[in-house]
């Protein structure tokens, strides 16, 4: 190849490196802030704020369940209205409502109320990053071959000693290393 296609086909993979990097820079991070949030799933949940507490019970209720008795405890919580309610023993009952529930223990005067919400943003990201939508998951493996194209091009942007044929290679050959040792060290332990 002579010197102008080199310098053409140069230009060309810095132009698709820095396009592809920007038009994907916003899903990447999402993508980023979302993986960071479900490798530690065990630790909170990433998807849903759970408020959770005790309400005191008045000791004027009995245990007789009655609509207008439901009514004052869906009040007592804050809500206006209810789903459905059950009582899985005679001394307590479970009232849902949207998002929420209400356990009430009337022989301990208290009831546990819990509210669920979507964690804002994380929700949405984890969506995304799990392939929850549906049709998303051609999307997502589009965004991943561009992640490797990302790569590739970035690899080439360089010359001389900060590039491929420099340093490059070192660090390349060192990023190998963690995901490796790691794989490694599983097998071993």
């Amino acid at each position: 190849m002579n010197a102008e296609t080199l310098t053409k086909i140069r230009r060309l993979n810095i132009a698709t490196h820095r396009d592809l990097g920007y038009f994907f820079s916003s899903l990447i991070i999402i993508y980023c802030i979302s993986g960071i949030a479900l490798n530690h799933v065990n630790e909170w949940n990433p998807d849903f704020i759970i408020e959770k507490r005790s309400v005191s019970i008045e000791k004027r209720f009995a245990p007789t369940l009655t609509q207008e008795l439901i009514q004052e405890l869906t009040a007592q919580v804050g809500e206006s209205s209810y789903k459905v309610y059950d009582a899985p023993t005679p001394n307590r009952v479970k009232i849902y409502f949207d998002n929420a529930s209400l356990l009430v223990d009337f022989n301990e005067g208290i009831g546990i109320y819990e509210k669920v919400s979507r964690r804002p943003i994380f929700y949405e990201s984890n969506l995304l990053h799990r392939n929850s939508i549906r049709g998303w998951k051609w999307a997502s493996d589009v965004f991943a071959v561009m992640l490797i194209l990302i790569s590739i091009t970035g690899i080439f942007v360089l010359r001389g000693k900060k590039g491929i044929s420099g340093r490059g290679k070192w660090l390349i050959a060192a990023g190998t290393l963690p995901p490796l040792i790691v794989l490694i060290l599983n097998e071993v332990l």
